[in-house]
């Protein structure tokens, strides 16, 4: 994740615009016979929803502002050094057959003390595997 100094605190909503590139023929007028007739709210309904927008952004961008926060009271190398911390605690990869949880990525992300369904619902519903040996040459392509 690359830090962009932002005090934004909701995302950005999309910018709308309707366009004739795709329909357009070569006067740049739309082609009705082959496309249909135009429609201005098909067009801007069809971009991404508002909210949708702002859902999917939210946490990167409460991320930012928190990262700018931190840039802005203590320095440039205090985001720098937790940017580098996430970077090398994601990377981590881990035991094929223990659970796909990352604590340490989550104290960083400050997401340590909330409750998501993905902290109940990592995909051990069948129980876990006992067979590491076969799981570590799953994973390397062996």
């Amino acid at each position: 994740m690359i830090m962009q100094p932002s005090m934004r605190i909701v995302p950005v909503a999309p910018s709308k615009s309707a366009s004739l590139k795709d329909t357009a023929n070569s006067l740049g007028v739309h082609d009705t016979l082959q496309y249909g007739p135009r429609s201005i709210a098909a067009e801007t309904r069809s971009s991404s929803n508002n909210l949708e927008h702002r859902l999917t952004n939210w946490e990167e961008t409460q991320d930012n502002l928190k990262l700018t926060m931190l840039r802005n009271l203590h320095g440039l190398h205090t985001p720098a050094r937790l940017l580098m911390e996430r970077k090398m605690v994601s990377t981590h990869p881990p035991m094929p057959t223990m659970r796909r949880s990352n604590v340490h990525l989550d104290i960083l992300m400050g997401r340590d003390e909330t409750l998501d369904p993905s902290d109940f619902f990592l995909g051990m519903e069948h129980g876990p595997s006992f067979a590491i040996h076969s799981e570590m040459e799953r994973k390397l392509h062996m």
